[in-house]
């Protein structure tokens, strides 16, 4: 083994690196390093998000990127392709290695393939509390001597060798690691690498891609080869395949899986641990057929009460009807008719559709406090360990319309405001699981201000007309859920979670999340509120919103069999969502509907198009032409299924 001296890189570090497996505390390594969240942006050319901050180590300002949780580097995923991409392209960085002291032989996997790329690195031994709770106790001295590295025991939700870890980053060390493959494997390796360009990993590691078969890395290989040298390399695989018997991919892994089994036993303890806690009854009990039903039903009530009550209900109330309507729009209104003599300037600013008025309420008033209660919310289950084991609880359920278990996050947060429930659906793997779910929010999944206006039109009439439009909704979105899975190209993701134990949230690591969500919502889409009033409000000048309500009013009388007056409800809906309910209530209140029309009224402005500011995100997540498509099918599935209605319950003469 080389010196520590010797084996450090010369040059000055630049950026860090972190890299790991998910769930491993890898975000609050990266807070603890740089003390906040400072920049969230998407890798070019994908949707996957990084993060970017920056920490001082001996009075040098050095980068620190937060990559994606990863299972290997050679790219199974998105998520694991940008990972190897930064590693493959990023200039004078070092990598720091998070790895779960729980589970050290799948950190190995991903240590040993670093060793293989020659890139220096240190090891953040993480989550000892929880090891030491279980009974684990790994050997972080004999761990650094077999492989080369700095590794760094860490306790990061409380700090613990963060300071430690800090200086080792400064100057980490290349792996002194060395392993071998079999005879004909590494005369393939041999083989390729003299073909390949000089490259910030080593050849050998991009030679064991290549032999991997890792079509990702083509690109990047076009742009360093000529079409010869290319080739070369196909067929020195396939030649290298044809003379083994397995696929050359899985032989790799195969091996790479015995030497971390290997180097984990040698450095890891294992004595009985403190399994019998509440906390390990409570995550076991969580995982149970029976008894998990009714922890699920509890979890999801609380978080509807804090998000889809609290914060959309009581927050929000007092925000808008007493913060903004009684205070700051009137203030403003005040001061802009005072000092802009333009009267169209200041409608835009202040009027029925201004960009005060409307797109800063609609922005800080309405959502600002539901994005809060949900990033709060969605952080203590990220951080409890029990957000995993919800997944698990309801997979089979989601697995009929073609998504898994964590689609359960979306779809009940969608009930205390779909716009921020589509932003959540991030947390699934595949485009496809994502439009798939951003569909049937739209579709059918009423934002908790629509729902409670809802509610009290049903509450007008006999609980069958309630039942009736339950089962109506239900069917509806497992139908469209179904069909949609079936013509909807791309697989689904495969269901595996690792269940990390369930422990307190920390005060500290809560904040440091909420924070940088908030800056997020606050870069990324307050703008968009603003952009759709001031759309609103140029098709009102321009006549637009009347035409548009002169055009329903066809279907809303002849098709729905609704007064032609309850046309303004369905344009106001997209406005927002519980607008077009309000209309419709207020409607009812004066006697204008009848006990049918109610249903009707309420079954087609349930499936309605989304309102504006759920389009806006739609788009920006999914593309324009997804969230046109959605939006013009969610209208003509509102029609059709409100038309339906009435021609049965006209038919068979039903009143409630």
């Amino acid at each position: 083994m080389e010196s520590d001296a010797q084996n450090r890189p010369s040059g000055e570090v630049k950026s860090l690196v972190l890299v790991g497996n998910p769930n491993v505390g890898k975000s609050v390594v990266f807070g603890a390093l740089t003390g906040t969240y400072v920049t969230v942006s998407n890798y070019p050319g994908t949707t996957v998000e990084l993060t970017t901050g920056w920490t001082t180590i001996n009075g040098r300002r050095i980068e620190v990127i937060d990559t994606p949780g990863i299972n290997s580097l050679t790219p199974n995923s998105e998520d694991e392709q940008v990972t190897r991409d930064i590693l493959l392209e990023k200039d004078s960085y070092a990598v720091v290695q998070i790895a779960d002291a729980k589970n050290l032989r799948r950190a190995l996997l991903i240590s040993i393939q670093l060793a293989e790329m020659d890139i220096p690195f240190v090891i953040a031994l993480n989550m000892q509390d929880e090891a030491q709770n279980r009974g684990i106790e790994v050997d972080a001295d004999k761990l650094s001597k077999l492989l080369g590295v700095d590794v760094v025991p860490t306790v990061a939700i409380h700090r613990k060798g963060i300071e430690r870890l800090r200086t080792s980053a400064a100057s980490p060390r290349k792996p002194t690691l060395s392993l071998h493959y079999s005879a004909d494997i590494e005369e393939a390796i041999e083989q390729i690498a003299s073909i390949l360009p000089n490259a910030r990993v080593s050849k050998r590691a991009l030679a064991l891609m290549i032999l991997s078969g890792d079509e990702t890395l083509i690109p990047w290989l076009r742009l360093h080869l000529p079409p010869q040298r290319l080739e070369e390399l196909k067929n020195l695989r396939e030649e290298a395949q044809s003379r083994h018997p397995e696929p050359l991919g899985y032989a790799i892994n195969r091996q790479r899986l015995k030497w971390a089994d290997d180097i984990a036993a040698q450095v890891t303890n294992v004595s009985s641990g403190e399994m019998g806690s509440l906390a390990s009854l409570f995550g076991r009990l969580a995982m149970h057929p029976v008894w998990g039903i009714p922890i699920l039903l509890a979890v999801l009530f609380l978080v509807y009460q804090f998000v889809g009550v609290f914060g959309a209900q009581t927050l929000v109330g007092f925000l808008e009807e007493v913060v903004f309507s009684r205070y700051i729009n009137p203030a403003a209104s005040a001061v802009i008719r005072t000092v802009l003599p333009v009267p169209l300037l200041r409608d835009m600013l202040v009027g029925e559709y201004g960009l005060i008025t409307m797109a800063l309420t609609y922005a800080f008033a309405i959502v600002l406090p539901i994005v809060a209660t949900f990033f709060l919310a969605f952080g203590i289950l990220e951080d409890s360990g029990y957000l995993p084991r919800l997944a698990v609880m309801v997979n089979r359920i989601f697995k009929v319309v073609g998504l898994n278990g964590k689609a359960v996050l979306p779809m009940i947060l969608g009930l205390g405001c779909d716009t921020m429930a589509t932003l959540t659906a991030r947390i699934l793997e595949t485009r496809r699981e994502r439009l798939l779910v951003t569909l049937l929010l739209t579709l059918g999944v009423p934002c908790s201000a629509q729902l409670g206006v809802i509610l009290g039109l049903l509450g007008s009439l006999s609980a069958t007309a309630t039942v009736i439009w339950v089962a109506i909704v239900i069917s509806s979105l497992a139908l469209v859920g179904y069909i949609a899975s079936k013509l909807l190209p791309g697989d689904s993701s495969e269901f595996i979670l690792e269940l990390p134990p369930i422990r307190r949230p920390q005060i500290s690591n809560l904040a440091v999340k909420v924070a940088a969500r908030m800056e997020w919502y606050l870069k990324e889409v307050v703008p968009l509120f603003v952009l759709g009033t001031f759309i609103l409000f140029a098709s009102d000048r321009l006549g637009l919103l009347k035409i548009a309500e002169g055009l329903l009013r066809p279907v809303v009388v002849n098709l729905l069999g609704l007064p032609k007056e309850a046309a303004i409800s369905f344009l106001m809906g997209f406005l927002r969502r519980d607008y077009g309910a309000t209309v419709l209530y207020d409607m009812a209140q004066k006697g204008q509907l009848s006990n049918t029309q109610v249903l009707v009224s309420v079954v087609t402005i349930t499936f309605f198009v989304p309102c504006i500011a759920q389009f806006f995100v739609t788009a920006k997540e999914r593309g324009l032409k997804a969230a046109v498509s959605i939006a013009l099918f969610t209208i003509i599935f509102a029609v059709g299924a409100g038309t339906l209605l009435n021609m049965a319950l006209t038919t068979l003469g039903i009143s409630f």
